[in-house]
């Protein structure tokens, strides 16, 4: 009997990146006796303690939940979680008396939205993205899915650990060639560690308004930054006084996973100065009906902290990834000198490059399965194994194409101080083991 057919996008799907080797692992028979994942963002730190207060007590007599009835909200989000994601920038020094807000489920729902706001028709070339190359792998993801194409700036990662851009003349050779619709910034980048300062995103602003583009920047990391000195960058620290035209043109992707601790509550946010793309963004998410209404009370209590609330709180943060990235990148260097480990200047990630100390044709992916599938050795006399993310997916190569990602890893600093600890002997020891098995 003929079976149904799958549709040739169904065909071509493999997992993303960041969820390879959890779900490898899942499928393996004989577990060693421990497992530690940085292979995906997936935060465990406690929540903001006003949003705990929330999630612990959906009964309470203020809560729109008391009576058991959950019900849609409109489809922009309730008025109290745009005010949250708003109160935040307001609290980080920027004006928000222009923002227009859309609450999503989860800061990957604004991506796929944000696509199909300023791209061109799907199965064509037309106004693709602009991206900048590593570039997080979701944007690539979702592009396929919905037919709209992306085109990148190429980054280099040097021996020193630096991610470099090319000139400015390069990049705008390259909005020449391709007229995309819009150029999409992380300035606290995922997945390299990289930190833009305003200088960067002034310059990109202004190849944004000479080309007439719209300039996205996707700001789930905007706290996090590690560079002694440096401010606060956003693009809504970039204005007409700085770069003339860029109001009305600018657009943010928010989420509660990283900053707040609240990778499973799913709730995001597209934010833009410009009524009509707003508009249509909202109309657009009418088919999505809305993001989910707990989650959105939950992160709504945010719209309620003072400037003082929300600095300690991020302080906090800094100061425990700023421990646990240098520690961890030290480490690694320690260990094993020819490993290129990227500098540690931002968000929550290291990218690991091993095209030093391995033999030629080595493959990350491959790296990636045996750990999560066979490989184990032993930590302080107990079986472990380690998942990575393989950074092949965050490349946006032509078929056929040589991909940097091939011998690079990007590692989440998502467990605990303890586990991270074990992180860079546990990688070398594997490495090794792959390498002679090979």
């Amino acid at each position: 009997m003929n079976k149904p057919i799958l549709s040739a996008h169904f065909e071509s799907r493999m997992p993303s990146d960041v969820r390879l080797a959890q779900m490898k692992y899942a499928e393996r028979k004989v577990k060693p006796e421990a497992v530690i994942n940085v292979g995906i963002g997936n935060v465990s730190l406690p929540t903001n303690p006003a949003m705990m207060k929330r999630m612990f007590n959906l009964d309470a007599p203020e809560s729109p939940f008391n009576k058991g009835v959950i019900r849609y909200t409109a489809t922009g989000g309730f008025d109290e979680t745009q005010d949250a994601f708003r109160n935040i920038l307001k609290c980080e020094g920027f004006d928000t008396s222009k923002l227009l807000v859309t609450v999503t489920d989860g800061g990957s729902t604004s991506m796929e939205l944000f696509l199909l706001g300023i791209c061109g028709p799907a199965g064509t070339a037309e106004k693709p993205l602009m991206m900048i190359d590593p570039a997080y792998t979701n944007y690539i993801s979702f592009a396929e899915r919905i037919g709209r194409k992306t085109v990148t700036i190429k980054r280099q990662l040097n021996e020193d650990g630096k991610f470099s851009l090319p000139e400015l003349d390069e990049i705008e050779e390259m909005i020449k060639a391709n007229k995309p619709g819009a150029l999409l910034v992380i300035p606290y980048d995922n997945p390299t560690g990289q930190l833009y300062d305003k200088e960067a995103l002034k310059d990109l602003a202004k190849l944004c308004v000479k080309y007439n583009m719209w300039m996205a920047s996707d700001e789930a990391y905007r706290e996090l930054y590690y560079v002694e000195g440096s401010e606060l960058v956003s693009i809504w620290g970039i204005t007409d006084k700085d770069v003339p035209g860029i109001e009305g043109r600018r657009i943010s992707i928010e989420t509660a996973s990283k900053v707040w601790n609240a990778c499973g509550l799913r709730i995001g946010a597209l934010i833009t100065d410009s009524p009509e793309f707003n508009n249509r963004a909202t109309a657009e998410y009418t088919a999505n009906l809305c993001a989910n209404a707990i989650g959105q009370y939950i992160f709504g209590a945010l719209a309620h902290e003072s400037k003082e609330q929300i600095s300690e709180w991020c302080k906090g943060l800094r100061d425990y990834y700023k421990d646990l990235i240098f520690k961890t990148t030290k480490g690694l260097k320690d260990l094993e000198p020819g490993l290129i480990v990227s500098s540690p200047d931002a968000s929550i990630y290291t990218v690991v490059d091993v095209r030093n100390v391995v033999k030629p044709g080595f493959d990350a992916i491959d790296f990636v399965l045996y750990c999560a599938g066979e490989g184990a050795v032993d930590i302080d006399g107990v079986q472990s194994t380690l998942l990575v993310a393989p950074m092949k997916g965050f490349y946006d190569v032509e078929k056929g194409g040589s991909n940097p990602g091939s011998t690079q890893f990007r590692m989440s600093y998502v467990e605990t101080p303890e586990n991270m600890a074990k992180v860079p002997e546990l990688f070398v020891k594997l490495l090794r083991q792959f390498e002679e098995s090979r």
